[in-house]
């Protein structure tokens, strides 16, 4: 069998996908990822045949930008008009023409990847849906309905006023269900599965880790500075990165207890750690709350305001104003919910459940069902 993965976004979209990948390599399927070609080397690393979709050579850097306030408004329209209008409407004949050539026997699509999904519709191949947006309130028929029933009108495709596209043979979900928003329950051919998780070795002295992700941390202005002042008033370590385009010299001399890197792989720093402080990307929430750690959210765009909702109603932590936030109100909210045993209880509840959910190698006979089913 040959399934081919395909996600719009950067590796927040691509991080999720590598379990469920890496599981079907595992039972002796061809595997390859087609995304932009910035993420050929990130694809490559983790070991995957990497297949380009659209031009660049993959070393464009991001620009700086300054910290926006956040608005959710215009987070709609950058879903709508981003990944829809432009970037369905961009990739879409370019994966047709992919698909023609590489023909896999299964496209697995990432929830964001929409001319993915609707070039898959029109060859008439199988194709499983990934969710990479943990509440699943983001990526809501009001929002991209509209713009994706203009693309199919262009395309000669059928209505789908219920938008089936995205869920209607299989949608893997590698998120606890709890941290589903209530109000966008996950549909019948949802299966959700196991995070990477792995075992807790706490440190003797609390240990908290700070990240901004791999997107917005290049449009945060002076807000590394403002989190790291107040946390180093703090009695703990703290491990913080940056990103690859960001330089650790930038935030100048940190106390001994304060480590900066552009990157460090989160499975090796959480089951270290004690809280995250984070933007409340989805990677890390859910890595936060699948090692049972509490977290302080400054949510910058995207899903992330609707994440921290969720982990409010949870009670996992709290959630700090990104502009008007001080180093004392960073250095408050971390010794609260460091000190507040109900965020950690509610954590390691997540953690539960996380640990009894089916490991990816489980969603493999799923995916092999697809090839015999009837479209």
């Amino acid at each position: 069998m040959r399934v081919l993965f395909t996600f719009a976004g950067g590796l927040g979209h691509f991080q999720p996908l590598t379990p469920f990948a890496a599981a079907v390599a595992a039972a002796g399927h061809t595997v390859a990822f087609a995304a932009a070609p910035a993420l050929r080397r990130a694809i490559e690393a983790a070991g995957f045949t990497a297949l380009a979709v659209g031009e660049g050579n993959g070393d464009e850097v991001p620009e700086r930008r300054p910290l926006p306030a956040p608005d959710r408004e215009r987070e709609d329209r950058d879903l709508r008009d981003g990944f829809v209008r432009r970037g369905a409407g961009r990739s879409l004949p370019l994966y047709l023409k992919l698909f023609a050539k590489w023909r896999p026997h299964v496209v697995v699509c990432e929830e964001v990847d929409f001319g993915s999904m609707l070039a898959a519709e029109m060859l008439g191949l199988r194709y499983a849906n990934a969710q990479v947006i943990a509440s699943g309130a983001f990526v809501r028929p009001a929002v991209v309905g509209p713009a994706l029933a203009e693309l199919r009108a262009e395309w000669n495709l059928p209505p789908d006023p219920d938008l089936d596209m995205l869920h209607r043979r299989l949608l893997l979900s590698p998120f606890p269900p709890s941290f589903r928003d209530p109000a966008c329950p996950l549909p019948g051919t949802a299966f959700p599965i196991r995070p990477p998780v792995g075992p807790l070795a706490r440190s003797v002295k609390p240990t908290v880790y700070f990240t901004l992700g791999t997107v917005f941390n290049t449009e945060s202005g002076d807000l590394f500075h403002r989190v790291l002042a107040g946390l180093r008033e703090l009695p703990v370590d703290v491990v913080a990165t940056v990103g690859e385009h960001v330089d650790p010299a930038e935030l100048g001399e940190q106390p001994a207890n304060v480590r900066v890197a552009r990157y460090l792989p989160q499975a090796e720093v959480l089951p270290h750690c004690d809280l995250v402080v984070s933007h409340g990307g989805s990677g890390s929430v859910i890595g936060a709350l699948a090692h049972g750690l509490p977290v302080v959210l400054l949510p910058l765009g995207a899903d992330q305001p609707h994440n921290a909702e969720q982990c409010a109603r949870l009670g996992v932590g709290r959630e700090l104003d990104p502009v008007a936030a001080t180093p004392g109100d960073v250095r408050d909210a971390v010794a609260a919910v460091l000190a507040d045993p109900g965020c950690r209880r509610a954590a390691e509840r997540v953690r539960e459940e996380v640990l009894e959910l089916p490991e990816p190698a489980r969603a493999v006979p799923l995916l092999e069902r697809l090839t015999t089913s009837r479209l």
